[in-house]
């Protein structure tokens, strides 16, 4: 017995000098003055890059040096954000996509979510025992959504191959990428956790971990993602072989999205969920269609902001907006208690709509026309009171201002039970990508979804865990249902100034996007920041309401604040009831934006130091 003792304490040993050696929490920024900036806008005449990692921005540069265009470019980034920010936005998960057309001035919206499968209902999982979605697990998988959305980009409005602009990405792969401080600590996992997702996952601990689950990835480290980059080899192959049986341009990308739906790909899709008892059918995938939409906007001045539809957040954006259009904020004082209270409040209300109204609008009547009118807007800005809310407020009644009536009398908001599900939280967050051409059409894309289920084997596929998204209560809009879509968090955006394109953006970052997103907005718009210094400017979040993602934790009356914030306002923010939590300094639990500003004469980048993010252009 005491030999084994001795050998158990020298194998704890071990493991906790692996662990020590292995493992380093990432470098934050230093705190710089307010009033200074870690980084210079990007300026260019003829055309701007800025996304979540400085690879896929330099691909993108390469793209458009090339001869393609913003919807070319946007591509080959995204395929490099799906091997540099994979365990953040992987391939082939969700994108949701604004599309700016310069020739007609219009704005289109892709659908980039993908839908339940048809064996998905809430009776299904409550009889196995769920209350709320499950996480690291094959249930929570979505269909997926990119590999659609990519060819049907290319196809309408790209000029250039599929093979030739994931090329690129198979290079990054390949020959892999260091390792930055954001993906270190999106992996960044006790040892006994990382012990756990090798056991409960190995394909993904053989992926993230390199077969080496006792030791923690260093900042700079060289990373590789081989069977994805043999994934996507075998999809190009489809499309050239297609070019030389004489097909069209668009009918090789068609092959394309075959050979993962309906083919080889949907096959080892199929078979994962067969092996370890899921929900997907190879019916499922063969049938799946994302599609163009029109997308959803609002005014704030002379500037309409537009977004995707309620099958994301996205509306929050323009209604916030709107909501807050009219209100002297600039008289308050950037980032005063009474502003961050006054814009809190606009986002609390809003986002108590959100929670009423928004959902898959093919599943339900959405009043859009109500919600994003000003005399809604007007009505609801007259609840912003003194105090904080301290619980998610009342939501409204739009019907009352949009065309289309419902009969329906269920107005009354259902609050959300605490409720735990256990999780290793292996991988996180989301990324982005801003792109304006030479001829000045324009992408804003949201990708999105993380490791935290199992991966396919020997494909790279990373189907994430977006089903989370769902509840599982049939009152809510973003109730589970089979062929629907969750309402997802990633939402691009865009603005418009007298008609023509000002602004492409966008964040990570969950709930927080929105949030994220507005304020930027506001720093430069209310208070005529330098784009770069309103990407930095501290920021805050409000928590009071139910998380978006499973089991949907809710803070009643929550307020986070990043550091320099928190010194500042938080005594004066508890005085008027709200409960404070302190945050680190440029913390991207506070997003990470992105933006491409249209000046008329000259384009500015500007990229996030709180993530990897980088602007560039020409």
């Amino acid at each position: 017995m005491a030999n084994f003792l001795r050998g158990l304490c020298f194998f704890l040993t071990l493991l906790f000098l692996f662990q020590c050696l292995g493992s380093r929490r990432p470098l934050v920024p230093s705190y710089v003055d307010p009033q200074g900036s870690l980084r210079d806008s990007a300026i260019g005449k003829k055309y701007m890059v800025a996304t979540g990692n400085p690879l896929a921005t330099k691909v993108a540069i390469k793209v458009l040096e090339s001869g393609g265009n913003a919807v070319d470019a946007a591509v080959a980034a995204l395929l490099v954000l799906n091997v540099t920010n994979g365990e953040a936005a992987s391939f082939p998960s969700v994108a949701p996509t604004l599309v700016y057309d310069q020739k007609t001035g219009q704005v289109k919206s892709y659908i980039g979510a993908g839908t339940a499968p048809k064996k998905a209902n809430i009776e299904w999982f409550k009889e196995n025992g769920y209350d709320v979605m499950p996480k690291n697990s094959i249930l929570s998988q979505l269909l997926p959504a990119s590999p659609d959305v990519i060819v049907r980009l290319l196809q309408d409005h790209g000029t250039k191959s599929f093979s030739e602009l994931v090329q690129p990405a198979i290079e990054v792969a390949e020959e892999g990428f260091p390792a930055n401080r954001i993906l270190v600590k999106n992996l960044d996992l006790p040892l006994y956790k990382r012990l756990g997702f090798t056991i409960i996952m190995p394909y993904n601990s053989e992926v993230y971990l390199e077969k080496k689950w006792w030791y923690g990835i260093r900042e700079g480290e060289l990373t590789k993602r081989s069977d994805l980059a043999k994934t996507w080899r075998s999809m190009a192959n489809e499309e050239v072989v297609s070019l030389k049986k004489g097909k069209t341009r668009k009918q090789a990308l068609e092959s394309v999205r075959d050979y993962f739906y309906k083919g080889p790909v949907a096959d080892a899709i199929v078979k994962l969920h067969t092996d370890k008892n899921g929900l997907f059918t190879k019916d499922d995938l063969a049938n799946y269609s994302g599609g163009w939409e029109k997308p959803v906007s609002g005014e704030f001045g002379e500037y309409k902001i537009l977004s995707n539809q309620t099958w994301t957040q996205g509306p929050v954006v323009p209604m916030v907006l709107q909501l807050l259009d009219g209100i002297n904020l600039k008289a308050m004082g950037h980032n005063s208690p009474e502003y961050i209270h006054t814009v809190s409040q606009a986002i609390e209300l809003v986002v108590a709509d959100r929670e009423k109204y928004f959902g898959d609008p093919k599943f339900l009547d959405v009043p859009l026309e109500g919600l994003l009118s000003k005399k809604y807007a007007s009505l609801r800005r007259q609840l912003i009171q003194k105090e904080a809310f301290g619980k998610t407020p009342p939501f409204g009644n739009p019907w009352i201002f949009d065309s289309k009536k419902t009969t329906s009398s269920n107005l009354q908001f259902n609050e959300t039970k605490d409720q735990t599900v256990s999780e290793i939280k292996y991988g996180k967050d989301t990324t982005y990508l801003s792109i304006i051409d030479a001829a000045g059409n324009a992408v804003s894309l949201t990708p999105s979804d993380f490791p935290q289920s199992p991966m396919v084997p020997d494909t790279g596929l990373t189907l994430g865990i977006r089903m989370t998204q769902f509840r599982l209560d049939p009152n809510h809009p973003s109730s589970l249902a089979p062929g629907k879509r969750p309402r997802i968090t990633p939402n691009p955006g865009m603005v418009l100034k007298k008609g023509k394109l000002w602004m492409s953006f966008g964040t990570p970052g969950g709930d927080v996007q929105s949030q994220a997103m507005i304020q930027f907005f506001l720093n430069v718009i209310v208070f005529g920041m330098d784009p770069q210094k309103a990407v930095e400017a501290p920021r805050f979040r409000s928590v009071n309401w139910p998380d978006s993602f499973s089991p949907h934790t809710y803070r009643p009356g929550g307020i986070e604040l990043e550091e320099s914030l928190y010194v500042s306002v938080s005594d004066s923010l508890k005085e008027k009831g709200y409960k404070v939590y302190k945050k680190g300094h440029l913390d991207n639990d506070f997003g990470a934006v992105c933006a491409v500003l249209n000046e008329g004469k000259k384009l500015i980048g500007v990229a996030d130091p709180r993530e990897e993010s980088w602007a560039e252009g020409k």
